[in-house]
């Protein structure tokens, strides 16, 4: 049986530098409880697991506790702020769309597999021009399941006629490699994204700095 060559990206510190929004949105959720603003500066070791998740770091990091009931209503204020002002200072990554070009040309199914999400993922890609790239993009929320686990990617794989061990990640993070691995796909990580220790550290199968080496990277393992 013949399947797709899928490539499943990570969107935010992947496909976009989408920091100043993402921690814009933080903050005015921790405003409105007397919390101190994070700094941009800080996004690299907040980033990466969604935004509940960005929420019960920014209070972690204020050294302050938060129930459950009042994180749920916290990211409800989250997201409405946050996708009212998505495209504020977020963008592609340069090289990016030309990247994705050459992997379409080639038969590529490109998708998007994030911890965004569903609804803010494709407003984004949307607002930058993008969406109409990809067959399938999968949200925290699509699945009910959240990388690390793999059912995200599987899943994304699955919707786009794929199999896990000829479609390849892109991420930026842990929480990529993790969930990669557990697929049984080959993971590529980019270092200008969203982690604070070096990407390369993590395990992935490559590691590019530009996405004009993303092609060179994807057919090594491929």
């Amino acid at each position: 049986m013949d399947f797709n060559k899928v490539l499943a990206l990570d969107l935010d510190g992947t496909l976009a530098e989408t920091a100043g929004d993402l921690i814009a949105a933080l903050n005015v959720v921790l405003a409105s409880d007397g919390v101190d603003p994070v700094p941009l500066e800080a996004a690299r070791s907040l980033l990466g697991a969604g935004g509940r998740a960005l929420i019960e770091r920014g209070y972690r990091r204020a050294g302050l506790p938060l129930a459950r009931d009042k994180l749920d209503e916290l990211f409800a204020g989250f997201l409405d702020y946050y996708n009212a002002h998505i495209d504020v200072h977020s963008h592609l990554f340069p090289g990016c769309e030309a990247a994705l070009d050459r992997f379409a040309a080639a038969g590529w199914k490109l998708a998007v597999c994030t911890n965004k999400m569903e609804h803010s993922s494709k407003l984004l890609l949307g607002k930058l021009g993008a969406l109409d790239r990809f067959a399938f993009v999968c949200g925290q929320d699509t699945f009910g399941a959240a990388k690390p686990n793999p059912r995200p990617l599987l899943e994304t794989i699955r919707a786009c006629g794929g199999a896990p061990a000829t479609s390849v990640m892109v991420g930026d993070s842990i929480t990529d490699i993790q969930t990669a691995h557990a697929a049984g796909s080959p993971v590529v990580a980019v270092d200008f994204g969203y982690t604070d220790t070096p990407v390369g550290e993590l395990g992935p199968d490559r590691v590019i700095s530009h996405f004009d080496q993303l092609w060179d990277a994807v057919r090594s393992l491929t």
